[in-house]
């Protein structure tokens, strides 16, 4: 094992939350996430704490729930892995990615509507996000999107669920290609980032994004889902 790296990990963690039961969660998935070990599928896990599986560029890791931002548009809910990978989710989407190679800061878009009103609007609904983008420090940039329900994917890592029990959406960039002196190093050339998608769970009157596969960048795509597996009904 990586010892000076585990043990910035753990100063890290016990910086940001103490002795707090959220930094006991991430602690205690460290020698599942460590590594990015497949055996995480089979790991025992705390059942008082919140984790999403992870699988990025064919390895697998586990995140914990550090803890839930409150905000107008929505919960934040801030998830951090053994490598210091930090995702926010807000109702599935994503709003905040570090400590990747490509990350996503103080990501703004307006408010949309709930993921039920978009399933029965019958057609593609269109918004725009906002991002910042590091590296290059590229500051505003803007994604044209389409949102729109789609039939289930044969294609998908969605594990231990009956995929055509859930309600899937496609988010698809619009957007024209970027290029040209957009950050202060240089060169920065933005194709439209690949399609994004959902899977989200009604059953009893609720409505929770259980799956997501999203791009940060046209090479840096990962998909999550909350992990362990609950049974639908």
């Amino acid at each position: 094992m990586k010892i000076r790296t585990l043990a910035a990990v753990l100063s890290l963690v016990s910086v940001l939350f103490g002795c707090s039961s959220a930094g006991n969660a991430i602690l205690q998935t460290l020698p599942y996430a460590y590594g990015r070990n497949p055996g995480v599928d089979n790991a025992r896990l705390n059942p008082r704490f919140s984790y999403l599986r992870l699988t990025v560029g064919g390895h697998i890791a586990l995140l914990a729930l550090g803890y839930v931002d409150s905000d107008s548009h929505g919960p934040i809910e801030v998830w951090y892995s053994a490598e210091r990978e930090v995702l926010r989710l807000q109702n599935g989407r994503l709003v905040g990615a570090v400590g990747l190679t490509t990350e996503w800061r103080n990501v703004r878009f307006p408010a949309l509507p709930s993921w039920s009103a978009v399933a029965h609007a019958g057609r593609a609904i269109s918004w725009t996000r906002t991002r910042d983008v590091m590296p290059g420090y590229r500051f505003g940039v803007k994604d044209r999107l389409s949102l729109r329900v789609i039939a289930a994917p044969r294609d998908s890592a969605l594990r231990g669920l009956d995929p055509e029990r859930l309600t899937w959406f496609e988010e698809r960039d619009l957007s024209e290609p970027r290029g040209g002196l957009s950050g202060i190093f240089g060169d920065a050339d933005d194709a439209p980032l690949p399609p994004a998608r959902y899977a989200v769970d009604f059953a009893g009157g609720k409505e929770t994004v259980v799956y997501g596969e999203q791009c940060l960048a046209a090479d840096l795509c990962f998909t999550w889902q909350r992990w362990p597996v609950k049974a639908q009904k």
